[in-house]
């Protein structure tokens, strides 16, 4: 059996560099440079997939996803997501809800906003009322306020799902 609820938190930074796409929750952001990293380097869905597996205690994302397997090469990190959401899934959890922030200096993230819970939402298999995202500048602070890098911090909380509670439950007792 399982304890009504789990909190996780995530965190990941990524360095910005010329010649790649920025992509934030799946969504390609229009900028002059992208995040540097062996996936898409989607920094918030990285985020978000940490607070979840940590919820759930099942490590973290290079754990399941490490940067020295090809699979993962340019990977989109909403299809991780899909993946970490199936684990926590199979250990008899659900998303309640996610609280992300983007920590970035540039670009203005504020028009993207609602198609980033959107795409959230769909991943994790909840309303769109279960995805907050923020975005906060560096104020001219360390790697992100220079511009250098973005980063992105989530906390997400994991209830016992009800259905598989109840299996566990009826398994027991027969």
């Amino acid at each position: 059996m399982h304890e009504a609820g789990r909190i996780g938190i995530g965190y990941d930074i990524h360095r910005l560099v010329e010649g790649r796409k920025l992509v934030l929750a799946g969504i390609e952001v229009p900028f002059d440079k992208g995040l540097l990293g062996h996936s898409d380097s989607d920094v918030l869905a990285h985020a978000v997939c940490d607070a979840l597996l940590g919820a759930a205690a099942l490590g973290d994302i290079g754990e399941h996803f490490p940067d020295t397997d090809g699979r993962w090469k340019n990977a989109s990190s909403l299809d991780l997501l899909a993946q970490v959401v199936e684990m926590i899934q199979k250990r008899g959890y659900r998303v309640a809800n996610v609280d992300t922030i983007i920590l970035a200096e540039r670009p203005r993230l504020r028009p993207h906003i609602q198609a980033m819970r959107e795409r959230l939402a769909a991943a994790l298999r909840v309303d769109i009322d279960c995805v907050s995202v923020k975005a906060k500048t560096g104020e001219g602070l360390e790697s992100v306020g220079r511009g250098e890098a973005m980063a992105a911090q989530a906390v997400a909380l994991l209830i016992a799902d009800q259905a598989k509670e109840n299996t566990l439950r009826e398994e027991l007792n027969n």
